[in-house]
């Protein structure tokens, strides 16, 4: 019997880009700034949706970068969230980001999870997950969210991980717009309907 294999590989520009920005980010702007910016490179270079994502240390040390690869991949899996602790799993070599007590990570992500990415966050094992633009702003260029609680914050915070909105929201909304008005592909607007 032969077995399919699936390789997650992050698009060339991302090494180049993080080469030239650094791994060290001071402050949580700066980190969302980096997040945003990979949403809107990754519109520019047509290597996915309008959706950045990275798993930092607690400290401002980036582990992993993460965008969307859903259409370019072909695999509804590979939101931004989901691929930035994919691959910070694989560089630290664990299925639990939270093993280690002593070392926190937070994933920041340019617009709040969607119902998948979501359910991911508690078991990734992120301490914090800080988000920029709104789901109503995904919502309203036509991605499907998904069914989400409307206690999503405070359930997550119960399970100690702690969430912090609207950082850079105004930058990120004008990325989600540039891809809407760019004609960029909406992919899940079908189940919407």
């Amino acid at each position: 019997m032969t077995y399919l294999s699936l390789t997650l590989t992050l698009p060339s520009w991302i090494g180049e880009y993080i080469h030239e920005t650094g791994t060290q980010f001071s402050s949580i702007e700066e980190r969302m700034a980096l997040v945003v910016e990979l949403s809107r490179l990754n519109i520019q270079h047509k290597t996915g949706g309008p959706f950045g994502a990275a798993i930092f240390r607690a400290d401002g040390l980036l582990v992993a970068p993460g965008v969307n690869l859903v259409a370019s991949a072909c695999c509804s899996m590979f939101h931004a969230e989901m691929v930035a602790i994919a691959m910070a799993q694989q560089v630290l070599q664990t299925f639990d980001l939270g093993n280690d007590l002593a070392t926190h990570y937070e994933l920041y992500a340019s617009t709040e999870p969607c119902a998948m990415c979501l359910g991911a966050v508690p078991w990734s094992g992120v301490n914090a997950l800080v988000c920029a633009a709104y789901d109503e702003d995904a919502r309203a260029i036509g991605f499907d969210e998904g069914a989400k609680s409307a206690d999503w914050v405070a359930e997550l915070e119960q399970r100690g991980i702690s969430v912090l909105r609207d950082v850079l929201r105004g930058n990120a909304v004008e990325v989600l717009q540039a891809y809407a008005d760019g004609g960029g592909l909406v992919y899940n607007g079908r189940s919407a309907k």
